[in-house]
């Protein structure tokens, strides 16, 4: 079961209060009540005109951006590309795309625009870390364009919390994504080798010894949906830990990042890079919302899509 952390559901709390307190503030100004009682009062105009001026802009800012994060945001996707350099690679690099967090619904929102962005970057290899629908209504449009992704050297995937709302769904059958659970698949180009592990999300305790157990001598891509399984398989066994679940928050705040994670670290791993002992972990932001009734919006958490050139370390 997720659950909020203590201090995501305080930074929640007082964010909603903030929220209410403007908005409730504005819909008395503008129903006469406070402007009423204050200005009958001699010597509080001036402090209420200043009070009204603040309370108005503060509403005006709060719609702007309720504007800009529900019709702007979440179909401006961003490709994020990081270079990782490893002794474990000899000849040539590979290009790995990830995908996550599609959270696909009756309409088609960022599926179109990801097909075109992942197909015109040629990536070797395409991994999805679950979390793929809302609806069973945005199942032909999800599964058309997983299909229509070009990756040669394959195509992998796990499935998140949100998909076993399905389980008599086979979500990735005609995609020609392979799906990972407790598996190992080594990849292969010439003479490089790489290999990709997934689990799928579970409810109850994760078995993770085989992954532990991967060969350290190859470069090796653990997939899981969330965070969550860091800090018990971070080793020289896991190069790349690939996730995503968080959506960085859906909606952050400057200075301060996202108010929910629904991590068991809460904010410690909400989004970007880590370094982890000897792993390095990567949260995508992932390219769909939550379903309803979970905000329909992204602010400053635009949806991603994440690329890594796994290359040979320069001597």
């Amino acid at each position: 079961m997720i659950t909020l952390s203590c201090r995501e559901g305080i930074s929640l709390l007082i964010f909603l209060l903030l929220l209410l307190f403007i908005y409730g503030a504005e819909a008395l100004l503008l129903a006469g009540y406070v402007r009423g009682r204050i200005c009958r009062r001699p010597g509080k105009s001036k402090l209420f005109s200043r009070c009204y001026l603040v309370l108005h802009l503060a509403a005006a800012i709060g719609i702007g951006c309720w504007l800009y994060g529900r019709f702007i945001e979440p179909n401006w996707i961003q490709v994020n590309t990081t270079t990782i350099r490893t002794p474990k690679l000899q000849a040539s690099g590979l290009r790995l795309v990830h995908l996550t967090d599609l959270h696909c619904d009756r309409e088609i929102r960022n599926e179109e625009k990801m097909v075109e962005i992942v197909n015109g970057l040629k990536p070797d290899i395409v991994v999805a870390t679950g979390d793929y629908l809302n609806h069973t209504l945005g199942l032909p449009h999800f599964r058309e364009a997983l299909r229509r992704l070009e990756a040669p050297l394959g195509k992998f995937a796990v499935l998140g919390n949100q998909d076993l709302k399905w389980p008599s769904v086979a979500l990735l059958d005609g995609t020609g994504f392979r799906r990972l659970n407790h598996e190992i698949v080594p990849v292969t180009r010439g003479s490089e080798s790489l290999g990709i592990a997934g689990i799928d999300y579970v409810r109850s305790h994760i078995p993770v010894d085989s992954v532990k157990a991967l060969p350290q001598d190859r470069f090796n891509v653990f997939l899981h949906h969330t965070p969550d399984l860091i800090e018990d398989v971070c080793g020289p066994g896991v190069d790349l830990y690939l996730c995503g679940h968080t959506h960085g928050g859906q909606v952050t705040l400057p200075w301060y990042g996202a108010l929910i994670t629904f991590s068991k670290f809460g904010k410690k791993y909400e989004s970007g890079l880590y370094r982890v002992h000897e792993t390095t972990l990567y949260v995508n932001r992932g390219l769909g919302l939550e379903p309803r009734p979970g905000p329909q919006v992204r602010f400053l958490a635009r949806p991603e899509i994440a690329v890594f050139d796994i290359v040979p370390e320069q001597p």
